[in-house]
């Protein structure tokens, strides 16, 4: 908690109170440019964040508004992948979280495995499974920060999945819904990694997010997931998986996945 109020204080004055959080992952950093009086602080002039190191992630956080509303985002995030602790993958979000957001929009790429996904879908996250082997939560807890034993039942707020369905029904596209299983990574799925995901019910694969929603909820926030399937997972793609792929196919989402993320920020 002290890491937390030493980052707030150093970039507090550069922010201002936030209404919303937003975590953009590979490929979708750039919607935070287009905030209205956007302005970037590097994560390295941010005390105790963590920086991001996978190509895709501009490891910054960007200030801004939208309808009125006052937005912070990530460009970028730290994955368990790199070497990071649970407590610094979510340092970010926490810090959201102190300088007031009450809703967080996370947003990732992820692999495709329900049969009715396609490269591009853009994928509501109804519930996720955390087979990271890990969790934030692990240790001593600060009732500051929320309470020791969290109830997961609603981990993604079922309204907002209901205001970005329709809002993309009038936008002329299908909001899909799934679970998401977040893994450690980096290494992608093996086919068989990948039919015993779909037998614990996932729809899609990432190597993030999982560890991000338990500390919003942590610190009771809202949370709002979007996964843009941009491959589909191993053994039901017919080419190797790359993190070029990856970010190729969020970049030909990019322009739904804006409108939709703007409508959403619009109407909340």
């Amino acid at each position: 908690m002290e890491a937390l109020e030493q980052a707030r204080n150093a970039i507090a004055s550069r922010t201002g109170k936030a209404d919303f959080a937003l975590v953009l992952g590979s490929g979708l950093g750039d919607y935070a440019n287009s905030l209205e009086d956007a302005r970037a602080i590097p994560y390295a002039e941010i005390p105790h964040m963590p920086l991001s190191g996978v190509l895709g992630h501009a490891g910054n956080l960007v200030t801004g508004g939208r309808a009125g509303k006052r937005v912070v985002a990530m460009q970028g995030r730290a994955h368990l992948y790199e070497g990071n602790s649970p407590s610094e993958v979510v340092f970010g979000v926490r810090l959201m979280g102190l300088l007031g957001a009450e809703t967080l929009i996370v947003t990732n790429a992820a692999g495709g495995i329900a049969q009715d996904l396609e490269a591009g879908d853009l994928m509501a996250i109804r519930d996720q499974l955390n087979l990271t082997g890990t969790s934030c939560l692990v240790g001593p807890n600060d009732q500051r920060q929320g309470p020791r034993f969290l109830d997961m039942s609603a981990a993604f707020d079922p309204e907002l999945i209901e205001i970005a369905s329709g809002l993309a029904t009038g936008l002329g596209f299908e909001l899909r819904r799934g679970v998401y299983a977040g893994l450690l990574g980096p290494a992608y799925e093996t086919p068989a990694e990948v039919r015993m995901l779909r037998t614990l019910g996932a729809d899609a694969v990432g190597m993030s997010t999982v560890l991000e929603v338990l500390a919003a909820r942590h610190m009771g926030l809202r949370v709002l997931g979007i996964s843009c399937i941009s491959n589909l997972a191993a053994g039901i793609s017919e080419v190797p998986l790359s993190h070029e792929e990856v970010t190729e196919t969020a970049g030909r989402a990019r322009p739904r996945f804006e409108a939709l993320l703007s409508s959403v920020l619009e109407s909340i």
